[in-house]
């Protein structure tokens, strides 16, 4: 699906600080997966310049509040101009800043419909720990460069952060608690449904 000005906006103004939005693909089947779970409270890890999050809330039902995390103020600050260029009302997002290994353990157990992780690659298996708690059963995780750039499937790329995806790929695989599935949309959209 094509984007929008808005969603081109959110993302040149995320080129421009070096960051990374989620490809039309992947952000397509975000909002899919909100409106297929009637998602009234998703979270977010990694707000960047608010294009996933526009996808999450596009998707989610009219009254659904997304909670977004990053550390950095000043891609919240895009992101909120962003949802409100949206048409969004202010209270339909909840920007946090802070690390969000400091935020989430503040969010309540089973409370959420979805789930999902763009932050830093090395703290994947962190991040699935606390969506596992986050969720309500039935409820969505999706992680975004679940294949990281080819370098999951690489045996040979041993960095930090490939480690941790692939680590994190191969756990929400042959975890029992999850059915897991590899969305081939840009760099990998990994969708598991909590049991």
């Amino acid at each position: 699906m094509p984007e929008d000005s808005v969603l081109a906006k959110a993302r040149a103004r995320g080129s421009e600080l070096g960051l990374t939005p989620i490809q039309p693909g992947g952000g397509s089947a975000l909002r899919a997966l909100a409106a297929a779970t009637h998602a009234k409270a998703v979270v977010e890890i990694g707000t960047g310049t608010g294009v996933s999050g526009l996808w999450l809330l596009r998707g989610m039902r009219p009254d659904g509040v997304l909670t977004t995390m990053d550390a950095e103020a000043e891609h919240q600050r895009y992101a909120r101009q962003a949802f409100l260029e949206a048409g969004f009302p202010p209270g339909r997002a909840r920007l946090i800043t802070g690390r969000a290994l400091e935020v989430l353990p503040r969010l309540a157990d089973a409370a959420y419909d979805l789930v999902f992780v763009d932050g830093e690659k090395y703290e994947y298996p962190q991040y699935v720990a606390e969506a596992q708690r986050l969720l309500r059963p039935g409820g969505v995780l999706a992680l975004d460069n679940a294949l990281w750039g080819g370098r999951v499937l690489d045996p040979a790329a041993r960095d930090s952060e490939t480690l941790a995806v692939r680590e994190t790929v191969k756990w929400l695989r042959e975890a029992p608690d999850w059915i897991p599935a590899l969305l081939p949309v840009g760099d990998g959209l990994l969708v598991a449904v909590k049991r």
